[in-house]
């Protein structure tokens, strides 16, 4: 029998050990590979999304950017010249929100009071919504700034309170709107009264936020861009939400609203301080008699000369102006649209004109700030008389021309007189009744804006005959303002008198 060697046997064993071995790594090495290409291709995954993400940080940071630029751009010009330090910049963001809010709202009831129905239904609308609104309005208003004089420690709940009512109504017309039925005139009625009464308050509200640096003719202009600027970007915004239905540029109101209630509290609280101040009279019985032995006449707005109410009565003239173009334009041109335009193209053109009309007005009083206030509002008469006068005479051959032309001339000089007016209340009006002559001068100034409007919807649609009557209700307004504003001038204007 042949032996096995003991040292081939352990040879053998040494062999199938390495062999195991080595088959051992090579599992493991195949598997290792396999796992660092998992890795690898788990790590290039990784780096991919990484790269995904952070083009998208870059991307929304570049999309951010013109917004937030514009923002912080817009916020300093606000701000500026002690605006923000005073409170008067947050008083023109305010204002801002109201007017996206306002435009929003009448974007709504055009389309159903308006553009929804044929021409003569729609002057039967309008002059419904007249009667309905605009009527009751005209014998609240000369309530609206006694009342709110009565409450003077309360401006920023008074705004607040007319914000809120806004959105509520805004809401509450939502179902309405759609079918234009009656109960929704008494909601916009409401939103009048709300809107008028905020505004008033703004207007009164301005002299307690003034920074040392900014006149009050430059403030009120500051505010008044601010709103335009706003109604220019919600305009777009409430046409498109009315592409997707009636209801929902109310709704878009209702948020805008609702924040303004919020932003009004964020008013500083000096806004609630009457200190000092008195009630004016735009038309008092004490004021026009002397007490007998010299004694101190009451403080009103007939107690500082003839600037304050002639500046007044030629505003009113270009207030009614402008409520007369609105409502009288808006059914002419879309019963007879201008040469070879089609009916909203002429309505557009004429609103465009008139609101850049608007905004450069506004640009030139900040520019002129107050210097020589009377003769300047009875340029603006002027201009608005030879303005409408040519549009009169001119307009069967150059319709395309002279209507555009009157809208731009009439928002140009409605603005500019205003602010005109401003510089003239913060000059002859005492400190102590500044705020209550502010009120009471916007008050008349919308009774008068619904005289013209109201003259405006009865006139036949005949563009010679609107133009002429247009320009008739500038002429009242030189006839009564222009002799006793130039004969202001001529004395300097009259001096603030001391209130006890």
């Amino acid at each position: 029998m042949r032996r096995k060697c003991p040292l081939l046997g352990e040879l053998g064993h040494y062999d199938q050990v390495a062999a195991a071995r080595a088959s051992k790594v090579s599992r493991v090495s195949r598997t290792s590979g396999k796992s660092s290409q998992v890795s690898r291709a788990s790590t290039r995954g990784g780096y991919g999304a990484g790269r995904a993400r952070r083009a998208g940080r870059v991307l929304g940071r570049a999309l951010r950017r013109p917004v937030t630029g514009a923002a912080r751009g817009l916020r300093r010009a606000t701000h500026a010249h002690g605006a923000g330090e005073s409170g008067l910049g947050k008083l023109i963001e305010l204002h801002a929100v109201n007017s996206a809010g306002d435009v929003m709202i009448t974007i709504a009831l055009a389309s159903t009071v308006f553009f929804a129905v044929p021409t003569d239904q729609a002057r039967g609308r309008v002059a419904l919504y007249l009667a309905v609104t605009m009527a009751p309005f005209a014998l609240l208003a000369p309530v609206v700034g006694p009342l709110l004089d009565r409450v003077p420690h309360g401006r920023r709940a008074a705004m607040a309170g007319a914000m809120l009512a806004r959105a509520l109504l805004a809401l509450t017309m939502s179902g309405a709107v759609a079918t234009g039925g009656l109960q929704l005139y008494p909601a916009a009625l409401g939103v009048l009264v709300a809107s008028k009464a905020y505004g008033v308050v703004r207007s009164a509200v301005v002299p307690r936020l003034l920074p040392p640096r900014i006149s009050l003719v430059k403030a009120n202009s500051r505010v008044t861009l601010a709103g335009l600027l706003a109604t220019g970007v919600a305009a777009p915004m409430g046409a498109g939400l009315q592409l997707l239905g009636p209801g929902w540029p109310l709704y878009g109101a209702c948020a805008v609203f609702a924040a303004g209630t919020v932003l009004s509290f964020s008013l500083p609280h000096k806004v609630d301080s009457a200190k000092g101040e008195v009630r004016a009279r735009l038309a008092s019985r004490e004021a026009s008699a002397r007490q007998a032995g010299g004694e101190r006449r009451k403080p009103g707005l007939r107690t500082v000369g003839p600037s304050v109410l002639h500046g007044l009565q030629a505003n009113a003239a270009l207030r009614a102006l402008s409520g007369f173009l609105t409502f009288f334009l808006a059914f002419m041109l879309r019963e007879h649209p201008l040469g070879g335009l089609g009916a909203a193209a002429s309505l557009g053109l004429v609103v465009v004109a008139a609101g850049t009309g608007n905004a450069l007005g506004t640009a030139v009083g900040a520019w002129l700030k107050a210097r020589g206030p009377e003769p300047i509002v009875a340029a603006m008469l002027g201009v608005a008389l030879c303005a409408t006068v040519l549009a009169a005479v001119f307009y069967p051959v150059l319709a395309v021309v002279v209507v555009p032309a009157a809208a731009a001339v009439a928002g140009l000089c409605q603005a500019l007189a205003k602010l005109s007016l401003d510089a003239m209340i913060q000059r002859d009006v005492p400190e102590g009744v500044r705020t209550s002559a502010f009120a009471r001068s916007e008050t008349a100034l919308q009774m008068s804006w619904v005289v013209g409007g109201a003259i405006g919807i009865s006139l036949p649609l005949i563009g010679p005959l609107g133009m002429a009557v247009a320009a008739a209700l500038v002429a009242l307004g030189v006839v009564l303002a222009v002799r006793g504003l130039l004969s202001a001038a001529r004395r300097g204007g009259t001096p603030a008198p001391r209130v006890a």
